[in-house]
């Protein structure tokens, strides 16, 4: 049984790391070529709550899912706040000030969040509050201009590298430290968190949080993901579960997607 465990446990690190790395580097190779929303939407696919889920489900019940899937959902609920600060802060400050400052917020958000049971409704709740406030304080820094940068040979080489030492140092700690700590983490933004260290340095922090910015939209679908998670697993079963988890966020990032699209194609024509 600990063998099929670590089994289990190398094989989650190495999808998760794999499916990172690719929508973090694919999401900053299109925001270069489509602008923050294309590149936010990407980056906020579910690549690493959906996996962790995937190899959870392996190993635990239905109900064991679902109780994760409310707390994963109210934890959630931080990362608006955590983005906002970034959003903020990057419009003057470097990147290590900014990046800091907003994990710290994020890491006091989770632990005041995770002192409290919260039922799949509530936590939703709290979520659509979360981000509603965040969505209308970063309104006006989701467009900016991203300067065409010339990139050298190492440069894809380099941020997979980033990314992949990122993720693997936090879901290590979370491995070793304990279920608490692993309960708390797997509500960790990674993606968000790589694209800031990756998107930051190349084209300056006002393009990097117009990224950011734009992402508070994604982040919606994936609490909407978690919430069809909980309430549905018990009902119709893990594998029901597991694809709402996948297919709610994914159509809620593309339904942002054409909604953006045609307000700006009717702009456009108004002009």
């Amino acid at each position: 049984m600990a063998v099929q465990q670590d089994v289990l446990f190398w094989l989650a690190l190495a999808l998760k790391l794999l499916l990172t790395a690719g929508i973090v580097v694919s999401a900053s190779l299109a925001l270069e070529r489509a602008g923050p929303l294309v590149g936010a939407l990407i980056v906020t696919l579910p690549v690493t709550v959906w996996p962790a889920y995937v190899f959870l489900s392996l190993d635990h019940s239905a109900a064991y899912i679902a109780a994760s899937a409310r707390a994963s959902l109210a934890a959630t609920a931080a990362s608006a706040p955590f983005m906002l600060l970034y959003v903020l802060l990057a419009q003057k400050r470097n990147l290590a000030v900014s990046l800091a400052a907003s994990i710290a917020c994020w890491v006091g958000l989770a632990l005041l969040i995770r002192s409290v049971i919260w039922s799949a409704g509530v936590a939703l709740l709290m979520n659509l509050c979360a981000y509603s406030v965040c969505l209308a304080a970063s309104r006006r820094f989701r467009r900016a201009p991203v300067p065409r940068v010339a990139r050298r040979w190492y440069e894809l080489p380099l941020r997979t590298a980033l990314v992949c030492a990122l993720m693997g140092s936090v879901l290590g700690i979370s491995y070793w430290a304990g279920p608490d700590a692993t309960g708390l983490l797997a509500a960790y933004p990674i993606s968000t968190t790589s694209t800031m260290l990756v998107v930051h340095a190349r084209i300056g922090g006002r393009a990097s949080a117009a990224v950011v910015a734009n992402g508070l939209w994604g982040m919606i679908g994936i609490a909407w993901g978690l919430f069809a998670l909980a309430i549905s697993v018990d009902a119709l079963g893990l594998a029901a579960g597991l694809a709402l988890a996948l297919v709610v966020p994914v159509a809620w990032n593309l339904a942002m997607w054409l909604v953006q699209h045609r307000a700006f194609g009717a702009g456009v024509a108004r002009r």
